[in-house]
């Protein structure tokens, strides 16, 4: 039996149009003006290869008695009690209200297994409804966009989590072990860089169509694979050009296939031509990546055409400091897709930018080191007042992001966030991995007695 999920919140947050997008289907109305669902609605829904069976709820308006609303409350009540795991929505566009914290109370008096969703997030006027989200005492909010599909890889995540933990406790016997989880794994890169030959060679098999033709791979096409004793479900994607150029409909739906296989994957091969490396689209490319929060592998294919590989290495080395500051000390693989030449070398890079993606820091290590950074460089004061750094701890992996307590926080310069990310990174070894830092002010909740 198909886990049973329920979307919570209140009205006009956007629990409908998530509806939609997970069953696949306009099944439920959607407009802006609130209320307008009223009864609950259940659909078969699925998000990437999880299935499970949704309900959409009426907006959550705490009424009693006979009236129209408070029959509308019970049928939500009645979706809780139902559900096995419940997504709650808030409007990060409006931020949280008190009748968020007011719900989220209720679901945590109930015992409910809660995913915390920030929607609408499609603008920058919604990081700080956002960030506001950590007060719901949940854990990070998910960063979604419902309506145009954006954060449904990290809900995919959540989701995958919270199924194990149900199907677990319901204790469902099966002959066969599904044994340990395939990482999903996606090559992307600029159309005619080799991604298909890499798979192929990865392989060992002609497995995907290959040849001198730019657009030959249309869809993102997923191979299983076993790589050393692991599963790996490894993606080849079409190439993606600039936007400008993109204007075929067939292409625009490809491009979307490659999106969506970058979203719901854990780590992404970028390919780049050795002859052309660090082109403006490899880039951009590289931009979504470290938005999406995924490990990221570079790869400069066809080296075999290269004459002097140490300086070509040194001059790409370089460039990679200088062009990708946001993922400092990401792998760089040279290899030949044709001839197999560095391949081998491709592999212990997954695997270390894998683990440090799934990293878990101390928070004694933590605070040992904040306060070491604080002594090395103390943050700059503001109008003649000191900024302190009070507490920093771990609030989630995949990718490790950071939760730092501290005074006057929106007056800390980005300049030394900067810095504080570049020592996270060095001093814990998270190469190839993007690493999100959060700025709290207030009362520290991971500190004992609080």
């Amino acid at each position: 039996m198909d886990p049973v999920v329920a979307i919570i919140g209140r009205p006009n947050v956007g629990k409908s149009t998530l509806f939609n997008r997970l069953v696949g289907k306009r099944l439920a109305l959607v407009d802006d003006t609130p209320g307008l669902t009223r009864d609950r609605r259940e659909g078969d829904a699925r998000l990437g290869d999880l299935s499970f069976k949704l309900i959409d709820t009426a907006g959550y308006e705490d009424e009693a008695g006979a009236t129209l609303a408070a029959r509308m409350q019970q049928q939500t009540e009645a979706a809780i009690s139902d559900a096995d795991i419940c997504l709650f929505v808030y409007d990060a566009r409006a931020g949280v209200t008190p009748l968020d914290h007011h719900i989220v109370g209720q679901l945590r008096d109930k015992g409910m297994r809660t995913i915390l969703i920030a929607n609408k997030c499609e603008g920058r006027g919604a990081e700080p409804g956002l960030y506001e989200g950590f007060e719901l005492g949940l854990g990070e909010p998910i960063a979604l966009s419902a309506e145009h599909g954006e954060g449904m890889g990290d809900l995919y995540r959540e989701l995958a989590d919270h199924f194990s933990e149900v199907i677990g406790e319901r204790g469902v016997a099966t002959d066969d072990d599904p044994g340990e989880k395939a990482m999903r794994l996606s090559i992307v890169g600029r159309p005619n860089v080799g991604k298909s030959s890499l798979l192929n060679r990865l392989v060992g098999e002609e497995r995907m169509l290959t040849g001198p033709e730019a657009g030959i791979t249309r869809d993102a096409v997923g191979v299983d694979w076993n790589w050393d004793g692991h599963p790996v479900k490894l993606f080849d994607t079409a190439g993606l050009r600039k936007a400008a150029r993109v204007k075929d409909k067939l292409e625009k739906l490809s491009v979307g296939d490659t999106l969506n296989a970058v979203r719901f994957s854990e780590v992404v091969i970028l390919v780049m031509d050795a002859e052309q490396p660090f082109e403006k689209q490899d880039l951009q490319i590289v931009d979504l990546v470290a938005k999406e929060g995924r490990a990221l592998i570079i790869v400069l294919n066809k080296i075999d055409l290269i004459k002097d590989v140490p300086r070509f290495r040194s001059d790409v080395s370089e460039k990679l400091g200088r062009l990708l500051p946001q993922i400092k000390g990401v792998p760089l693989v040279l290899i030949s897709a044709e001839t197999g030449k560095g391949v081998e070398k491709l592999l212990p890079a997954i695997q270390q930018v894998y683990r440090d993606w799934n990293a878990q820091t101390k928070t004694s290590d933590l605070n040992e080191w904040l306060r070491d950074m604080e002594q090395r460089h103390p943050p700059p004061a503001v109008n003649g007042k000191r900024i302190r750094l009070k507490y920093i701890a771990q609030i989630k992996n995949r990718p490790p992001t950071f939760a730092l307590f501290v005074s006057r926080a929106k007056h800390l310069p980005e300049s030394y966030q900067r810095y504080l990310i570049n020592g996270l990174r060095d001093a814990f070894e998270l190469q190839g991995t993007p690493i999100r830092l959060y700025l709290r002010t207030g009362k520290n909740p991971y500190a004992s007695g609080n």
